[in-house]
């Protein structure tokens, strides 16, 4: 017995599935691994850092949720499932929808021009924006911020930052993004553990350097320059080295304003 429901995560969290027939017409679930999941440490039956998602987004009962960046849609998957699931709970009042209204929404900004990793998911019959539909804006983070969000006087409550990797981009995402912050909002920046960029391995076609300087060096830089601003509260979350023999998180970093 277990309190996680492994073929659920199997199935549709960590990977995108499609019902197949073998050459004896008898059908079968292919699984195919949601793009990106390694970097949040995740496998077939493990959430990874996922997990401590859903964690804050359940205790702090986030309605208005905001991902920037979305690869194969890990991380949003986690999202809306937390949303839904403070519904199902009897947390949030109302009717149910995936999309918005009364269990809040999931907004995805993604500008989906292959810099940093693409996307699979913009085909609206993609296994993720059939089984977990959500608010999404096929922008730079910038654009959306301004055109949307602020138009639209929008409240963050739960934000994922995981677009742009260099110091410049993350950067502004967190400026920008934490002026529309609601009072007990929590953000998160993905990728901010530098000892697993540190000991990665690229292949020869990649520039280690580049790799590196535009990819991988801003999220942690951030986070050692916000240590240093006495308005935030920083959690890091780094697995990396517990067990070599197991996947690990490129890092998760969670930060709340100070309370007054």
């Amino acid at each position: 017995m277990s309190i996680i429901n492994y073929n659920l995560i199997k199935d549709f969290f960590s990977n995108n599935t499609t019902k197949k027939k073998d050459v004896n017409n008898i059908e079968y679930i292919e699984h195919s691994p949601v793009n990106y999941r390694w970097t949040h440490g995740a496998t077939d039956f493990h959430l990874g850092d996922g997990l401590l998602v859903y964690s804050v987004i359940q205790y702090m009962r986030a309605k208005t949720c905001v991902c920037l960046g979305s690869g194969g849609g890990f991380i949003p998957r986690i999202i809306s499932q937390a949303r839904i699931d403070l519904h199902e709970h009897g947390i949030f009042d109302g009717e149910k929808s995936m999309e918005w209204g009364d269990c809040g929404t999931t907004i995805l900004v993604d500008a989906s021009n292959g810099i940093g990793g693409y996307t699979d998911w913009i085909d609206k019959d993609s296994f993720f924006r059939k089984n977990f539909p959500c608010r999404i804006i096929l922008d730079t983070t910038e654009n959306a911020y301004y055109n949307f969000f602020v138009k639209e006087d929008i409240k963050i409550d739960y934000l994922h930052i995981d677009a742009g990797h260099s110091y410049k981009d993350v950067k502004n995402d967190f400026e920008l993004y934490s002026k529309i912050l609601s009072p007990n909002g929590i953000i998160s920046i993905h990728d901010t553990d530098e000892s697993f960029e540190k000991e990665h391995i690229v292949t020869e076609d990649v520039s280690v350097q580049e790799h590196h300087d535009e990819f991988a060096n801003g999220p942690s830089k951030l986070i050692l320059e916000l240590k240093e601003n006495k308005e935030w509260e920083i959690f890091n979350f780094f697995n990396n080295g517990i067990f070599r023999s197991r996947p690990s998180s490129t890092g998760i970093t969670f930060i709340q304003r100070c309370k007054k």
